[in-house]
């Protein structure tokens, strides 16, 4: 003989607090911006206002709701411009920070430089010689490369490096100018010398050229080289002197 099953009284009650827990967990496509910490992979509303604030801020970023490398490359520049901790990571008090460097109509060109401007045109040395000031007249994006290349310049030579992600412990010289051409926001995936070859378009750009073959590469920004090797330490270096560019394949970033 079969006996019916009774429902258990505690189902509806255990439906409704489920139903009231899924209610209350945050909607991440509603989220607002400030609401939560941004980084890479996250999506939603908030992280379209971000990228709507970065562009208005002058940064190249594109506006559509999902937090990748181009956006990554926009929050670093921005976190450099200002003296942040440069990690690509906007926390809850960096999004207040730029709500109100936005509305107050800040833009990126706004701080104050913090050395004298180089001669109009060409990128110079530092006094400490080994970063570089960026020419008064460039664009915000080749600022932005010299500023990226700046934050490498203590960096040792190591095969391989920042092929995996722009951010590494050491450089080798086809991540070196990867690291540079993401700073400017032109190169969204770490190149070797081999596939820089055949970035961007051919010849040599008005800002920024790129040398490479096969097992060398190096990049020119505003008329100073930056190179693994070169005169004084190996690594990632400005090198003042200049480098025959015979034997490579020399292209340059769409519009730089």
């Amino acid at each position: 003989m079969s006996f019916p099953i009774a429902p258990s009284r505690r189902a509806p009650a255990l439906l409704g607090a489920l139903a009231t827990l899924i209610c209350a967990l945050p909607a991440t496509a509603e989220a607002r911006f400030g609401d939560r910490p941004l980084h890479h992979g996250k999506r939603g509303h908030d992280v379209r206002v971000l990228q709507a604030w970065l562009s208005r801020a002058g940064f190249d970023v594109r506006v559509d709701g999902a937090f990748g490398r181009r956006t990554r490359a926009a929050v670093r520049a921005w976190e450099r411009r200002h003296d942040r901790r440069t990690d690509g990571r906007l926390s809850r008090a960096e999004a207040s920070l730029l709500r109100r460097q936005v509305e107050g109509g800040e833009s990126r060109g706004s701080a104050a430089p913090q050395e004298e401007p180089a001669p109009t045109g060409e990128a110079k040395l530092s006094e400490d010689g080994r970063t570089a000031i960026a020419p008064a007249d460039a664009p915000p994006q080749v600022k932005e490369a010299i500023a990226a290349a700046n934050e490498i310049t203590r960096k040792p030579y190591s095969y391989g490096g920042g092929h995996a992600d722009f951010t590494d412990e050491g450089y080798d010289c086809s991540g070196a100018v990867s690291v540079v051409l993401h700073g400017a926001g032109k190169l969204d995936t770490p190149m070797d010398s081999s596939g820089l070859e055949g970035y961007g378009g051919s010849g040599r750009g008005k800002w920024i050229t790129v040398y490479a073959h096969g097992s060398h590469a190096f990049v020119v920004v505003a008329g100073l080289r930056f190179d693994t090797s070169g005169d004084g330490e190996e690594g990632p270096r400005w090198r003042p002197e200049s480098r025959s560019g015979a034997g490579y394949a020399v292209r340059h970033p769409a519009g730089l």
